[in-house]
């Protein structure tokens, strides 16, 4: 009984923290909210674990200048992110991609909570 109810806690747990995720992703209507989510995007190309939204160095001054450029000039994120990957290299972005293996470090946590699901279900049956 204690098992279920520890499932029971973590995956509401889990719904809580998916449910603040969703809310607290920014609006990008204006070009300067734009310019400020992609620097939170892109690593310090010179930093460790800092964006260049967080960092001073020179080199991240120069990827924020750019960031502003390809704004200005109507390129969409996943444009402005894409040239800035091809620039300086898959590290360069803070998360993940979304294709090949770093596919996997998204889908990986979803089909954790499917198994947890699915071995809570058959402990609650054998009971």
């Amino acid at each position: 009984m204690k098992i279920l109810q520890s499932f029971r806690l973590w995956s509401c747990a889990v719904v809580v923290v998916a449910v603040a995720a969703v809310i607290s992703t920014p609006a990008t209507s204006t070009w300067e909210a734009r310019v400020a989510h992609l620097e939170t995007l892109v690593k310090c190309p010179s930093c460790e674990d800092l964006s260049v939204a967080q960092s001073t160095q020179s080199s991240s001054l120069a990827v924020r200048h750019e960031i502003v450029a390809m704004v200005r000039a109507g390129d969409s994120d996943s444009q402005i992110l894409t040239t800035i990957e091809r620039s300086y290299g898959p590290s360069i972005l803070l998360s993940p991609a979304t294709n090949g293996l770093g596919a996997l470090l998204w889908v990986a946590p979803v089909l954790v909570v499917v198994a947890a699901v699915l071995i809570g279900a058959r402990l609650r049956k054998r009971r």
